[in-house]
């Protein structure tokens, strides 16, 4: 019941009367009041006023079940919050494995204490002021195809940041948020596959949202960036999450219906990288070129001093003046 008030609350956008939701909910006055009550003692704010009823004002940072009545759709249908895991990624890749939660769900926590990036590198994860989140679903794609879930990832990242919160993210490749080629947040994608389809898929985010200049590690102070250093204001981690999976899943809804290319090229269109000079290292190895291009996999296409294209499935890059 608490869920389906938040839902109405949340929907009114205003003032809902008591009576209003007693009557959509089949429910007495007096039961509508005592979730109201439960509510603000989860830390919902809700001002009530005679003449006008109910408006919810703001809801506890992450909430589950805020969350929950918010993203329950065709693909998301439960949300889980944690105060503090090792890894989003590693806690939800562990329990799908074992079937002890379904595809469809979505890990969320306020802190990690291993989160981790591309390559086993560390991702820096505080509590009380970013996004760590996991995203389980059974993509129904062949092994081949599992590329496109880091390029959904990205692509649904970077929209749901310009939509909500107004800021120039763009992608740059392989899995990076990036605001003036400083990095916002990171995509880590893991799968288990059979031979003709991946069985399972993780789909991991860190964005960097409310931390300040000082809380972002020396060592990366002038590389990295937050949503709050590039507006200027605080933002609540529940909306960009709704919007975020609101995202991603109407682009896995557009890979499945239309295929590849849609995605492709709105990645195209949100990315820093095509057209620039790089330079790419792929683990000792380093080249140079011209990021042309991505293909049909999301492999970046570098066009070489001698004219020649390589072909190049994972590096780090950096942008050469």
């Amino acid at each position: 019941m608490l869920e389906k008030i938040l839902s109405l609350l949340k929907d009114a956008h205003a003032f809902i009367s008591g009576q209003d939701i007693s009557n959509r909910l089949g429910i007495s006055r007096a039961a509508v009041w005592k979730n109201i009550l439960t509510l603000r003692n989860r830390g919902y704010v809700i001002e009530a006023q005679p003449s006008k009823g109910y408006c919810l004002k703001s809801a506890p940072d992450l909430a589950q079940d805020y969350l929950l009545t918010q993203i329950r759709s065709g693909l998301w249908k439960d949300v889980i919050v944690h105060d503090s895991v090792e890894s989003t990624n590693d806690l939800a890749m562990s329990l799908a494995t074992k079937r002890e939660i379904a595809p469809g769900t979505v890990i969320v926590a306020d802190r990690q204490t291993r989160g981790k990036g591309r390559l086993g590198r560390t991702w820096e994860s505080p509590a009380g002021t970013n996004i760590y989140i996991s995203l389980i679903i059974k993509p129904e794609l062949e092994p081949r195809d599992a590329t496109m879930l880091t390029v959904l990832g990205a692509v649904a990242g970077a929209l749901a940041l310009q939509k909500l919160c107004a800021i120039p993210v763009s992608i740059k490749w392989p899995n990076d948020l990036v605001v003036s080629d400083k990095k916002l947040g990171g995509i880590l994608t893991e799968v288990r596959a059979d031979p003709d389809r991946v069985a399972i898929a993780v789909i991991g985010m860190g964005i960097n949202v409310n931390m300040d200049s000082r809380g972002l590690p020396e060592i990366i102070r002038d590389i990295a960036t937050s949503v709050r250093i590039e507006t200027g204001m605080h933002h609540p981690r529940n909306e960009i999450i709704i919007q975020l999976l609101r995202e991603f899943e109407q682009w896995f809804t557009i890979l499945k219906k239309e295929g590849k290319k849609p995605l492709l090229d709105t990645w195209r269109k949100n990315s820093s990288t095509l057209g620039r000079k790089v330079s790419v290292v792929m683990r000792d190895v380093s080249c140079s070129g011209i990021a042309e291009d991505i293909d049909d996999n999301g492999m970046l296409i570098l066009k070489m001093r001698s004219g020649r294209r390589k072909t190049i499935s994972s590096g780090d890059i950096s942008f050469l003046s």
